[in-house]
């Protein structure tokens, strides 16, 4: 990866484009403004590069990226930065961007460690903003230590009684994964229907995971390991073998700072844009799964495509002499930046 800061830095970032968010959607805009001869920053509040897929499904494979039958999480967000890195990107990882000010044909922003980024550019791919799990109030005290909302390498399950909590895609989606590592896996939901894609469950349903429905964890049992949850079902209580918890309840989710940017915001959670993926804030751009239009499909592949139409929007912006398009990419690329 190109050069990261996770640390307060009292110098002033300079680049020509920010771009604000490190999903994929982001790292691809890195790559393609260093295509288009651009110095770029990418600003993000997580520690390491990926976004929702770093933090959330980094095992999980991803059947909808051109190209890849399947690709896995990490693998992608791996691919993404070898792409972006011959233009040597800046990335503030850890940093989260909170104070916009516009100056003539200039913006900065200064994140919430202090570092100011002055940028002739702003696109903006912070997918949902930032979001937080919801919790599992009977395990809060084990949060770290057996408790996990995500899953970032099912090896750490191997050989362990798992006992995961939800009803959701990602609930069913680490019972299909975690089955063939761990000891035991068994799926806990308040209901007896489920949110998951139905492929998904009779999957699960077929590999025989057992799903307990109508019933929640009421105690985890343990100290400073957990031994067991106890879960109630109406007026009956069961004891379950358990050494690990993933709690996939979903996560709430804010634009935080952004909305307080002066740029047009739906719903407090999306971002209009026109044709250009422009905001309401000339020089502004959005990309990805923050932004909004008719016929919004909110995929990585289509986060991709709205990255590049971003991008060449913004150098033309930058200089109104630069063709939006630069050509193709068998054509002779502008050279990596040193």
């Amino acid at each position: 990866m190109s050069t990261q800061d996770t640390m307060q830095d009292t110098a002033p970032v300079v680049a020509d484009v920010l771009v604000v968010g490190a999903g994929p959607t982001g790292l691809y805009a890195a790559y393609y403004a260093g295509f288009r001869g651009l110095s770029v920053a990418v600003v993000d509040s997580l520690p390491e590069p990926g976004g929702q897929i770093s933090a959330m499904y980094p095992e999980k494979q991803i059947f909808d990226i051109a190209g890849f039958p399947s690709v896995r999480g990490r693998d992608l967000v791996e691919r993404l930065l070898e792409q972006a890195a011959p233009f040597g990107p800046r990335y503030l990882l850890g940093h989260r961007a909170e104070v916009l000010e516009r100056g003539p044909g200039t913006f900065a922003v200064t994140t919430h460690l202090g570092t100011r980024i002055e940028a002739r550019a702003v696109i903006v791919t912070g997918g949902i903003g930032t979001f937080t799990p919801r919790p599992l109030g009977p395990a809060a005290a084990f949060d770290g230590a057996g408790l996990a909302y995500f899953v970032r390498h099912l090896d750490d399950y191997a050989g362990t009684d798992v006992v995961i909590v939800g009803g959701g895609d990602s609930a069913f989606d680490w019972a299909l994964a975690l089955h063939p590592v761990a000891k035991s896996v068994k799926l806990v939901h308040r209901r007896d229907t489920f949110r998951a894609h139905p492929t998904t469950v009779a999957a699960v349903r077929e590999l025989g995971v057992e799903l307990v429905v109508n019933a929640e964890i009421s105690r985890v049992c343990g100290s400073a390991e957990i031994a067991g949850v106890e879960v109630k079902s109406g007026d009956v209580t069961r004891e379950l073998a358990c050494g690990r918890i993933i709690a996939a309840l979903g996560f709430t989710a804010n634009l935080g700072p952004l909305l307080k940017w002066g740029i047009d915001v739906e719903n407090r959670r999306h971002l209009p844009v026109d044709a250009a993926m422009a905001t309401s804030v000339p020089g502004i751009f959005a990309a990805g799964d923050i932004n909004d239009y008719p016929g919004k499909v909110r995929l990585i592949a289509v986060g991709f495509g709205e990255a590049a139409t971003a991008v060449n929007n913004a150098a033309h912006h930058i200089d109104p002499a630069a063709p939006v398009f630069p050509g193709h990419s068998t054509d002779e690329p502008a050279p990596a930046r040193v």
